[in-house]
């Protein structure tokens, strides 16, 4: 991981200030002595992202004790401990849930039915966010950039020719409601998109989408109201995109923060990953994945709104350049969830 100087943007509705460094650490308006905060981890849970969330889990749970919390670990995909998260008497929930009935809303509802803080977006903005077809509607209003895509039911018929007219003849075929990227394929023939069709069916809803060559990066963004867009990651898969193996498999993936941009180029990701946030409403933290086509202009993805804790994951890298370590990272995401 390169380390070449630090940028941020800092960013409300009313002004985007860019800075050096250090200062980008004093965000958190509360005062949280971790040494009094019992905290439920919730990792594992039921969705096809289960081991990607344990190995956050393990990760989130390192930094918190090194942090200071009382941390308790617990999995929702087992109903004894969902027991002890109700009965537990904790102040705070932190979340290394992935994917559906996870990071989807459905657990977010649980907790407010418990009346449990727990850090991340609420009900409406997770579902929102969960599902790329929704979520872009949200980025059109907001001005971003996103590509042109189709969205499928199980019951839908679709003539291949048809979409390759519409979208190009390479396509991206994925879930809409899936992350890690699970079930994505990239297609160039229509016997390929036909066979992508099919086999990502078994997800449920499918986004065929238009293919934009070019540069991947990612954004994360931490706050409430009051917003940090950190440095920019640009992500360089060994395999042919950002598949499952290159995000999780060691080696899978470079990451190079702060990406090698233009300081105007980085800032306009900056604000508009921050304009995603703002756009899904998003709480706490998102993290939002972009193409820089060959003209310079950046294209939403998705919005991921509980990034990945893993040795490996995006969101601690950018901190760590931003000069935020990952038990600091950890107390400021339970800080916002508790503001």
């Amino acid at each position: 991981m390169q380390k070449q100087g630090v940028r941020g943007a800092h960013l409300s509705s009313d002004y985007t200030e860019v800075y050096e460094g250090g200062e980008m650490s004093s965000l958190g308006s509360k005062k949280l002595v971790p040494a009094t905060c019992k905290v439920a981890l919730l990792a594992g849970g039921t969705s096809g992202e289960r081991e990607v969330s344990l190995a956050s889990g393990k990760g989130a749970h390192d930094a918190l004790v090194e942090a200071g919390f009382q941390v308790t670990q617990l999995d929702p995909a087992d109903k004894q401990d969902l027991i002890t998260l109700i009965g537990g008497n904790f102040d705070v929930a932190f979340l290394c849930v992935h994917g559906q009935h996870a990071e989807d809303g459905t657990l977010q509802g649980f907790l407010e039915i418990a009346g449990l803080p727990y850090i991340g977006s609420g009900i409406w903005s997770s579902a929102t966010a969960i599902d790329k077809a929704k979520a872009k509607l949200f980025y059109e209003e907001a001005g971003l950039h996103t590509p042109q895509s189709i969205r499928l039911t199980n019951e839908d018929t679709v003539n291949v020719e048809e979409v390759m007219h519409q979208l190009g003849s390479t396509c991206v075929v994925k879930p809409s409601s899936e992350g890690s990227a699970l079930g994505v394929y990239i297609t160039k023939t229509a016997e390929e998109l036909s066979q992508a069709i099919k086999a990502a069916e078994s997800y449920g809803d499918i986004l065929i989408e238009q293919y934009i060559s070019g540069t991947e990066v990612t954004v994360a963004v931490l706050g409430n109201e009051e917003l940090l867009a950190l440095p920019v990651i640009e992500i360089v898969p060994q395999h042919g995109f950002y598949d499952y193996e290159s995000k999780y498999a060691p080696g899978g993936s470079q990451h190079i923060c702060p990406a090698p941009l233009s300081e105007e180029l980085t800032k306009q990701l900056q604000e508009a990953a921050c304009k995603a946030h703002k756009a899904l409403h998003c709480k706490g933290v998102s993290r939002s994945d972009f193409i820089i086509d060959a003209n310079n202009t950046p294209w939403i993805l998705e919005t991921n709104t509980l990034p990945g804790m893993t040795s490996t994951s995006l969101l601690p890298d950018a901190a760590r350049v931003a000069e935020i370590s990952f038990p600091e990272l950890c107390t400021k995401l339970i800080e916002y969830a508790l503001d």
